[in-house]
């Protein structure tokens, strides 16, 4: 197999957008299986829209996922400069290169002309489309208005009656007539290239040999079909992505959805579990496996294995996902290495004395890493227990019987003798001597001690809590029975 050379080319427009990790794993692993090379290539040419700062951000989204790349960014290039607003002249010169061979022409429409143009297509009952004012106009006028100074875009000339086709190495063969495209702007008045002149030159100089893009460009690759025909350059692969969509088949977007690569970074997921969790996005393990690392998918990924229909981003897929790497990462390195994972999310006034203590605890209740806080709070803050849980099935009375009976039976437990099976013994004793029913008692117990209704296991929580806080706050929701009502 012949190296291939493969990119991405994210705008920055905003967010280092989850879909881009997608298609740069795939593109990766497609170069790493060829020995080829992977690049990426900032396509900041819609200055309407550019975000100083998000060009930052994909490198950091992209790196935090662990997803690595030969040429571009920090790195550079025999290519450079792989940014597109540093490479206008290239595009300029290309450009002015087709309008010589008569395959591009200069427009002088305004844009009022061209909104009285689409309201009376639109009146008519036709496709809005560029009429062709300019494409055959007499060359004097054109060399005048050149002169005079009037600002022109520059627009392909889209040859009529043909049929234009590729074969898509995820979708088969597309075909499309030539008679449904407009004559799309290449240069626009600004001097930046739009999307179709930008994406065709540089993939081109920078010796692009495959295409992994969106499904949304499908409608765009006979425009690119036809600039490299003009151009008489040999055209890559093309192969269009699935979209990945939501729960209720729409579109995947920012405006909708959390698509932020950092953003899941920011709520506690873990690069290991984000990435074999978009892995599975529209393409299926060989083996059919559900969990395997990002070293395995680089080398079994293949394009006969992508599905054409759209995969849907499932967050309790992802949540599963998240649990089951925290869980490994005890299992196969202990809990010292979750801990390091979980400095940044712990919360300033943790109670890092016993950090590892509490960790054993709720790991397995972690779903994520910002989980933290809210499953451990109890055990270094103050509580506030609410009365009805604390009477859930019983009444005043007999939960203040119960209290000061467990607060008595406890207080006789020496210091050094306060452990787990010691206050299991003690509490079951109570429990059993005085016939308590079983699911109210305990429930009562660890809403007492905790604040909460779901804990970690009851009587090791009551160890590391300590004797003095336990006895402290069953003393407390027996004040607060005395005073309920």
């Amino acid at each position: 197999q012949k190296p291939m050379r493969l990119r991405i080319a994210p705008s920055p427009t905003g967010i280092a957008h989850i879909g881009t990790a997608w298609l740069a794993m795939f593109n990766l692993a497609l170069a790493r299986q060829s020995k080829g090379k992977f690049l990426i290539r900032i396509e900041d040419t819609d200055r309407a829209r550019f975000v100083p700062e998000a060009e930052k951000l994909i490198y950091e989204g992209l790196g935090w996922l662990g997803i690595d790349y030969d040429e571009g960014g920090a790195k550079g290039g025999p290519h450079a400069p792989y940014r597109q607003s540093e490479r206008l002249e290239i595009y300029r010169k290309y450009v002015e290169q087709l309008v010589a061979k008569g395959h591009a022409y200069y427009c002088f429409c305004t844009k009022e002309d061209l909104e009285k143009m689409r309201a009376e297509q639109l009146a008519a009952g036709e496709l809005p489309k560029y009429n062709r004012k300019w494409r055959d106009a007499d060359k004097t006028v054109v060399r005048q208005k050149l002169a005079a100074g009037e600002p022109y875009v520059i627009r392909l000339k889209v040859p009529d009656g043909r049929e234009i086709k590729w074969q898509d190495l995820i979708r088969g063969e597309v075909v499309f007539q030539s008679s449904l495209l407009d004559d799309q702007v290449l240069l626009k008045a600004d001097g930046y290239p739009t999307y179709h002149l930008g994406v065709v030159v540089d993939d081109h100089l920078m010796e692009i040999t495959h295409i992994l893009r969106g499904e949304e460009w499908i409608s765009s690759t006979p425009k690119h079909i036809l600039l490299y025909e003009a151009f008489g350059w040999k055209m890559p692969e093309f192969a269009h992505m699935p979209l990945i969509r939501n729960a209720d088949k729409s579109k995947m977007s920012k405006r909708k959805n959390d698509v932020s690569i950092l953003s899941y970074r920011d709520k506690g997921y873990l690069p290991e579990a984000v990435r074999n969790f978009i892995a599975l996005l529209g393409w299926s393990h060989p083996e059919e496996k559900e969990v395997f690392s990002f070293r395995e998918f680089l080398k079994v990924v293949s394009l006969e294995r992508v599905q054409k229909t759209g995969p849907v981003f499932d967050v309790e897929k992802l949540n599963w996902y998240n649990g089951f790497y925290i869980r490994t990462i005890v299992k196969k390195r202990g809990l010292d290495a979750l801990h390091e994972r979980l400095k940044p999310f712990y919360p300033q006034d943790y109670a890092w004395e016993q950090a590892l203590t509490i960790l054993a605890l709720v790991y397995e209740r972690l779903v994520t890493l910002t989980d933290i806080e809210e499953l451990t709070s109890f055990f270094y803050r103050e509580i506030e227990v609410e009365t009805d849980l604390l009477l859930k099935k019983s009444d005043v009375a007999s939960v203040a019987e119960q209290l000061t009976r467990t607060i008595d039976e406890l207080g006789k437990i020496e210091e050094n003798d306060w452990t787990t099976a010691k206050i299991e013994e003690i509490v079951r004793g109570v429990c059993e001597t005085q016939g308590y029913k079983k699911s109210q008692y305990f429930m009562m117990v660890r809403v007492a001690v905790t604040g909460k209704k779901a804990t970690p296991p009851l009587f090791e929580t009551m160890e590391v809590l300590g004797k003095e806080k336990v006895v402290k706050r069953l003393e407390g929701a027996l004040t607060k029975l005395e005073n309920y009502g």
